[in-house]
């Protein structure tokens, strides 16, 4: 199995649900590997992303003024969680509407830098979301996958395999 995609039990709220991408390799999910990596060097910067994703999921949704929107391909949700303008961690995810979010991985973006595609880290986390992405759109398409519970669950296959073929 390549990965899939779970629904986060601390992140469960009213307003928007949280889910991240499990990888069965590192039995973890991106966005725990991401606190694991960033913990140590970064704790008030994680501290402050837990904070608001329980914001996004029990007051206020994934509203757009969370996010850096079009950080991938036109259309594919794919973005990042704002930080504090003085942070130094990015943190790449797909959100559909303000009801759901799924979390992926990142890293430091080092103020030298001005997009993520001069950072091998960030490119590769970035890279990895864009694909993901156009994984469940298709999946959504065939109708393997659906929105449920005012778009805050997602159901059906949400279960990936690395050969899958993306049209």
């Amino acid at each position: 199995m390549g990965f899939k995609i779970v629904r986060l039990a601390n992140f469960i709220g009213e307003e928007a649900s949280i889910y991240s991408i499990f990888d069965e390799i590192d039995d973890s999910t991106l966005l725990d590997r991401f606190i694991k990596e960033n913990i140590v060097a970064f704790k008030s910067e994680i501290l402050d992303i837990v904070k608001r994703l329980k914001t996004i999921n029990t007051i206020t949704g994934a509203k757009e003024y969370f996010f850096k929107l079009d950080e991938g391909l036109p259309g594919d949700g794919v973005c990042a969680l704002y930080d504090n303008p003085d942070s130094h961690l990015r943190l790449y995810c797909i959100r559909y509407g303000n009801s759901l979010v799924i979390i992926g991985g990142g890293g430091e973006k080092r103020k030298e830098i001005r997009t993520w595609q001069e950072s091998e880290k960030l490119a590769k986390e970035a890279n990895r979301m864009i694909g993901i992405s156009k994984k469940i759109t298709l999946r959504i398409k065939e109708r393997e996958i659906e929105f449920e519970e005012n778009g805050t669950k997602l159901t059906g296959n949400l279960e990936f395999y690395e050969d899958e073929e993306i049209s």
